[in-house]
């Protein structure tokens, strides 16, 4: 008869691979959205209707100084990219028109 200590230690390896298993069939509602917010960015960039993400960001990023870049995000409903930047511990958020490239905010 295995000891409690092996039955636990395989019931936990058999819960573990089950998580890796199950854990990327499901996605938290964030998730979900932005899975859908690139979508239809990806979508919108065919049909002509805003902007490459990179040409945003060559256009923001030479605005930024010595902030570092750390990503964007794309609001379909907005139809804005955010840019995310991080410079001396604080971070940074530029909003840009998606259809123009128009900045329409910005956080200090």
């Amino acid at each position: 008869m295995p000891s409690k200590f092996t039955v636990m230690k395989q019931l936990l390896v058999s819960l573990l691979a089950l998580g890796l298993v199950a854990g990327p069939l499901t996605a938290t509602p964030a998730e979900a959205q932005r899975r859908s917010d690139q979508g239809e960015a990806r979508k919108e960039m065919r049909a002509g209707n805003i902007l490459r993400a990179r040409e945003i960001e060559n256009r923001v990023l030479s605005m930024m100084g010595d902030a570092e870049y750390l990503g964007f995000d794309y609001d379909s409903t907005a139809m804005a990219y955010r840019l995310k930047f991080i410079k001396k511990g604080k971070v940074l958020y530029v909003d840009v028109d998606a259809r123009t490239g128009r900045i329409l905010s910005r956080s200090r």
